[in-house]
């Protein structure tokens, strides 16, 4: 892995693309994956992303005038997404090409639909479905499963990536640790909910 200087931590990643570009500060939790050409940039502020969380191909994330971006647990921050000062709870998805802009507030277990502009300041609610530019909830659902999967399946695939193992979604493994995670988040969702 590139040396980004000190101001940029590392808590073990699960694979860190050499073509990523980080400047400023900035911290990555444990599980962590930035993939390729994602630019991470913090002239002022801190850029934070939580565990097993993933930043995809082309992604840029960039403080905004007021705060850096901070992204929670076990995320996915799809190709092309443009984040600028915004906060994400934890088990989001932000779709391909979606933006979301200063000081917006994403809660938990929610989906930014692909090319949905989340405009400065919005308050998502938790288990929220955002559509549309601008950005408004259109459905109200926990998509915890769904968006723990998604961040599951990243984190499969960058670990196989630093071993050099390009075709990992391909595999029986693959397959199998899909199904028994699946198993055990809808065990764990079924029991949240009765419990």
């Amino acid at each position: 892995m590139r040396d980004y200087g000190p101001s940029v931590q590392f808590d073990r990643p699960a694979f860190v693309h050499e073509t990523a570009e980080i400047f400023g500060n900035a911290r990555f939790a444990e599980g962590v994956s930035i993939w390729p050409r994602a630019v991470i940039r913090a002239e002022a502020h801190e850029n934070v992303v939580g565990p097993y969380s993933n930043i995809q191909d082309f992604v840029l994330i960039h403080v905004g005038y007021h705060h850096g971006n901070s992204i929670g647990a076990h995320c996915s921050i799809a190709h092309w997404v443009a984040l600028h000062g915004g906060t994400g709870g934890d088990n989001c998805l932000s779709g391909i090409k979606a933006t979301v802009m200063d000081s917006a507030v994403i809660g938990e277990n929610s989906v930014v639909a692909g090319h949905s502009i989340v405009t400065a300041g919005s308050q998502i609610p938790p288990n929220s479905i955002v559509a549309g530019a601008p950005g408004k909830v259109v459905k109200t659902r926990n998509n915890y499963v769904d968006n723990r999967l998604n961040a599951f399946s990243y984190h499969f695939n960058a670990l196989a990536y630093a071993r050099g193992d390009h075709r990992a979604w391909a595999s029986e493994a693959y397959q199998q640790g899909w199904e028994a995670e699946r198993a055990r988040l809808e065990a764990e969702m079924s029991a949240l909910e009765t419990g």
